[in-house]
């Protein structure tokens, strides 16, 4: 029998996927004897034309998978279907794009996982391939790393937290180039040596401007761009009209953000009550963007902004929550521009305390958008605007100020930690390292969202509605002990045996405050505090000394102030109140992930700002102790740098965990928080935030000492180790 032709080959592949084999071909046609030599050769013609491919010994259509495939899983679309790559594919054409159907009780698959699954071809739906049902998960998404790529395949990790290298074997680096950032993902090997990996992205000049949020974005897994689907509907979304809502447009409704504040998505608005049982009493507006009415429950743009749980910023871009058809239009409050908004109406009375609040639905118009600098002239006589708007202001001042004598009673923690600021040229380099201002117009600003932000929760426990709480616990007993502690070493008292409260810790900030310890009291004040997260259940926020607080005044940026704003016009989806807790962990751990990211992104700069300064000496402060070194935070910057315990002299260092000091064995030198230093900078990595010092001098050590030899070092040693002993056995019986 002669060979079949070409297009018979093809449609017996397409009709016998299963039996796709050489030998099973030749079964098919009866090929025998010499007409086997001829089908290789059409075979191999075929092959080099294009019109089938051979994998595994088996042969098909390119482009075509057999039923049964093992496949990489990809990170969820903005609908949250989850998409997937055939692990090994090596045909020029782009792979096959393959939807994964899950099935009650399969388990859940994240970006990169490896599993097998039946395909089944799908016809005529366009750029969809193949639907997948999962047989088996092999194995967890593979560790991934994102580093520089050296000739000769290593990759160095550009993460302060890994200082092993990756090695890359031949084949696998994507064609990345020596001193090229790349993402890369680990490879299964040997245990014994350095991890290998395959190069999964190249991500070009990590030296280049505006690429230090690039590397944040990628190494904390922060999405950046909307699917077209995301975007489709955000820009379809339409001004609201009045309709039901309350006409709002008359109020002198102000927005106050820093200058380069990428949205506006509150304003505020007050003036004397006029109701003679409230004599000195003000009335405060606080009107939200109405984010709620654009972004519906179920809609892929409500899938994506839960997926992101919050808006990420960088000093060079943002990662938003929203596309910027409503992040920065039509959910921004912009001056003279019609907006959809969500509004309390609060009472103060003469002495700030609130005594009543209305939520509504309604339209307003911004008077002005001020920045703080701006505000802040205005209500100092310094700069003057309009007639309305001087009175606005200085009905704003006069409500916070009654506000603050509240808020001073009440005894929120009065913590006073500078905050840093990077600013960039225009060519994305940075121009300048500076502390934030806190002016009045942040501290109005602050006062009026935080007195909105319970007023919202209280006006959900009224209407028996479900809410998302922001909680903040006690400190741990332990931290408030390691507190105690340190601030009995500092002169200051905090008492024992009693529920501490806010206003304990005050007493301790106040104490410090104008001292050279101030800095250092306040960051182990903080240290001592737990996390705050989101929960469906109140267990109340202790730093603000507050028995409820939700978050409500910043849904463009936090998917937890839109489910607030949903629950308060009772549209809450049924399947979101079941999933409340599950979803207020995810947005906590969201929180947690952009904050990481924006905190290494701002060391990165810092560290890029003082590339060209190695060997300069600055002056600073002992921030940490660890028994691996100590951290010293520069005053000029903020920056914070490690003194390699290696670096402080040829003696043995005792670390104590509990007082944090590191204490020479030989000389009695002792190293705690708090101490001024003064340090040279002897190394800098930008691409990790890394920063290395020498230490030149200490506060009441004088300069560093110096080992001369181990000769008589054993009288020393023994009394030093007595010395810390007999400290921790007084510590011991103090607690006792």
């Amino acid at each position: 029998m002669s060979v079949p032709s070409k297009t018979e080959i093809l449609e017996w592949l397409k009709a016998n996927p299963r039996a796709s084999g050489k030998r099973e071909l030749a079964r098919a046609f009866n090929v025998k004897g010499a007409a086997r030599i001829e089908l290789k050769r059409l075979l191999r013609e075929m092959q080099d034309e294009g019109l089938i491919a051979k994998r595994n010994k088996r042969i098909r259509p390119p482009g075509e998978l057999p039923p049964v495939t093992m496949l990489r899983a990809l990170p969820p679309d903005g609908d949250g279907d989850v998409f997937a790559e055939p692990e090994a594919w090596e045909e020029d054409q782009e792979p096959p794009r393959i939807l994964v159907l899950p099935k009650k009780g399969d388990p859940a698959l994240g970006p990169g996982d490896r599993f097998l699954a039946r395909l089944r071809p799908v016809e005529g739906e366009f750029a969809l391939n193949y639907e997948a049902r999962l047989i088996k998960k092999i194995q967890a998404s593979p560790n991934r790393i994102l580093g520089i790529y050296r000739e000769g395949g290593r990759i160095l990790p550009v993460s302060k937290r890994s200082d092993k290298e990756w090695l890359v074997p031949e084949g696998a680096s994507d064609g990345a180039k020596d001193g090229e950032l790349v993402e890369a993902e680990q490879l299964s090997g040997p245990r014994m040596g350095l991890p290998r990996a395959r190069v999964v992205e190249r991500l070009g000049d990590p030296s280049a401007p505006r690429q230090v949020s690039l590397i944040a974005l990628h190494e904390h897994d922060i999405p950046d761009a909307f699917s077209d689907k995301v975007i489709a509907e955000a820009e379809a979304a339409q001004p609201a009209p009045l309709a039901r809502r309350e006409d709002l447009r008359d109020l002198p409704l102000l927005t106050i953000d820093p200058a380069d504040a990428r949205d506006h998505d509150d304003a505020v608005a007050a003036f004397p009550d006029d109701d003679p049982k409230n004599q000195g009493g003000h009335i405060v507006w606080v009107a939200i963007a109405d984010v709620a009415h654009y972004v519906r429950p179920g809609t892929a743009l409500d899938r994506e902004a839960r997926a992101r749980g919050n808006s990420t910023y960088f000093p060079d871009r943002v990662s938003p929550m929203l596309p910027e058809a409503l992040s920065a239009n039509l959910c921004s409050l912009h001056e003279g521009q019609d907006r959809a908004c969500l509004a309390i109406r609060m009472v103060l009375n003469a002495e700030g305390e609130k005594i009543g609040q209305r939520v509504t639905r309604g339209l307003m118009r911004s008077a002005a958008s001020l920045t703080y600098e701006q505000a802040q002239a205005m209500a100092d006589g310094a700069l003057d605007l309009t007639t309305e708007l001087n009175t606005a202001i200085d009905h704003l001042y006069a409500a916070y100020r009654a506000a603050a004598g509240a808020r001073d009673r009440r005894q929120p923690l009065e913590l006073d930690l500078p905050e840093r600021r990077v600013e960039l040229d225009a060519e994305g380099q940075v121009a300048a390292i500076r502390l934030r201002d806190r002016l009045d117009a942040h501290r109005l600003i602050e006062e009026f969202m935080i007195l909105a932000n319970v007023a919202a929760a209280e006006a959900l426990e009224a209407l028996r509605r479900p809410c998302l709480y922001r909680v903040h616990e006690e400190p741990n007993p332990d931290k408030l002990d390691a507190l105690r502690e340190t601030v009995e070493g500092l002169g200051l008292t905090l008492a024992k045996g009693q529920a501490v409260r806010t206003s304990h810790l005050n007493q301790i900030l106040s104490g410090a405050r104008g001292t050279d310890a101030e800095e250092l009291v306040n960051m182990q004040v903080l240290r001592a505090q737990t996390q705050a997260y989101y929960a469906p259940e109140n267990f109340g926020h202790f730093g603000l000394n507050l028995a409820k607080y939700g978050h409500f005044t910043s849904p463009i940026r936090r998917y937890a102030d839109l489910v607030v704003h949903r629950a308060l016009m009772g549209e809450l989806a049924p399947e979101e109140m079941e999933d409340l807790a599950k979803i207020a962990d995810h947005i906590s751990k969201t929180e947690r992930r952009s904050m990481e990211a924006e905190r290494d992104t701002v060391d990165r700069y810092v560290a890029h700002y003082l590339s060209d300064r190695e060997g300069a000496e600055f002056p600073g402060r002992i921030s940490g102790v660890a028994k691996f070194g100590l951290f010293v935070k520069l005053d000029e910057t903020g920056a914070d740098g490690l003194i390699p315990i290696s670096t402080l002299g040829r003696e043995y260092f005792h670390f104590d965990p509990e007082a944090l000091i590191l204490i020479g064995e030989r000389s009695g030198t002792r190293y705690t928080v708090g101490q001024r230093a003064m340090v040279r900078l002897a190394e800098v990595t930008p691409v990790t935030g890394g920063l290395r010092f020498e230490l030149l001098s200490a506060e009441g050590t004088g300069t560093v000492p110096r080992s001369k030899g181990r000769r008589g070092a054993t009288p020393r040693r023994k009394l030093a180790k007595s010395k810390i002993a007999k400290a921790k056995a007084a510590r011991k019986a103090r607690r006792r």
